[in-house]
């Protein structure tokens, strides 16, 4: 029997080298890498105080969304307009002195983000504080917070309105399925979260006499996640809107032409010709059916 080798086992130990790859890139290089995010959305019954929004995890409550996205990239919460407030709340019949008065218990998201291109979530909710603070009042009766209640004793509404939501450039062709997409919470409670999956298409547009333009196309799924599902699953996740996005691996590319000047010409030429030709025949023999007719009558 041949001897056996022995087996032979050997690690390399070797100090972790940073990647390079962004290290020294300057801003503008690294914004090639991202495409924006806008976002315009509207709650009707949630005052900007208990409104809180997320980027993959960092959260404008825990102070990382500033860190990671700092001006002029980043979003902003005001009181939303008569218009935003009618939309949201599907009411034309008030008045806009008494819209005036309940829309400053909403609230109106409304920015724009760099983001990288691959995979995230972005959430926009009910915050941590004023989450524990309705609850505490349903469950025990006690109020941590010496500031008024803005939900004046009952669970958080977080029926809203998506204006707009685009990534990138809109595909000029295609319609975009995150606009004026309402999303009603008609439970007792108000409260659910809508959970949106968006699935974007990098799409190369190219049109006759312009330059091609990189835009995206949107695939998107959505469900409403009940309060008691969140509880069986005992998820983290606050009521609100939370949308995760990818991009697929696969692009396409769509071309707009038109036929050359000089195909067009020709084939006008040969219309043209056409028409004098058959004119002639049909003359020729018109003229030649009345010479007959004419001669047989002699």
């Amino acid at each position: 029997v041949p001897p056996q080798p022995h087996p032979r086992h050997s690690m390399h130990l070797a100090d972790s080298v940073p990647s390079v790859l962004f290290n020294n890139a300057s801003p503008k290089k690294l914004l090639g890498h991202r495409i924006p995010l806008r976002v315009h959305v509207t709650f009707p019954h949630l005052h900007c105080s208990a409104l809180d929004y997320s980027h993959d995890g960092n959260a404008l409550s825990s102070g990382k969304f500033e860190h990671y996205h700092k001006a002029p990239f980043t979003f902003t919460k005001r009181k939303p307009t008569v218009s935003e407030y009618k939309e949201s709340t599907k009411n034309g019949v008030e008045n806009n002195r008494a819209i005036e008065k309940k829309r400053s218990e909403g609230c109106t998201l409304l920015g724009t983000l760099q983001v990288p291109r691959v995979g995230g979530t972005i959430s926009v909710s009910v915050s941590p504080d004023a989450w524990r603070r309705a609850t505490s009042l349903l469950s025990f009766g006690v109020d941590p917070s010496k500031d008024p209640d803005p939900f004046h004793g009952k669970m958080p509404n977080v029926t809203h309105l998506i204006h707009d939501i685009t990534f990138g450039a809109p595909f000029p062709p295609g319609d975009n399925p995150l606009q004026k997409t309402h999303h009603v919470m008609d439970n007792e409670s108000g409260v659910a979260l809508a959970n949106v999956a968006v699935k974007l298409v990098p799409t190369t547009y190219k049109r006759t006499f312009y330059a091609a333009k990189e835009t995206y196309q949107a695939s998107v799924s959505r469900h409403i996640v009940q309060p008691e599902t969140l509880a069986a699953q005992r998820s983290a996740l606050l009521p609100g809107l939370l949308i995760t996005y990818d991009f697929t691996p696969l692009a396409v590319r769509h071309v707009e032409s038109r036929e050359n000047w000089f195909v067009f010409l020709s084939s006008l030429v040969g219309i043209v010709g056409g028409v004098f030709v058959t004119v002639g025949l049909v003359t020729g023999c018109l003229v030649n059916s009345v010479q007959s007719v004419a001669k047989k009558m002699d």
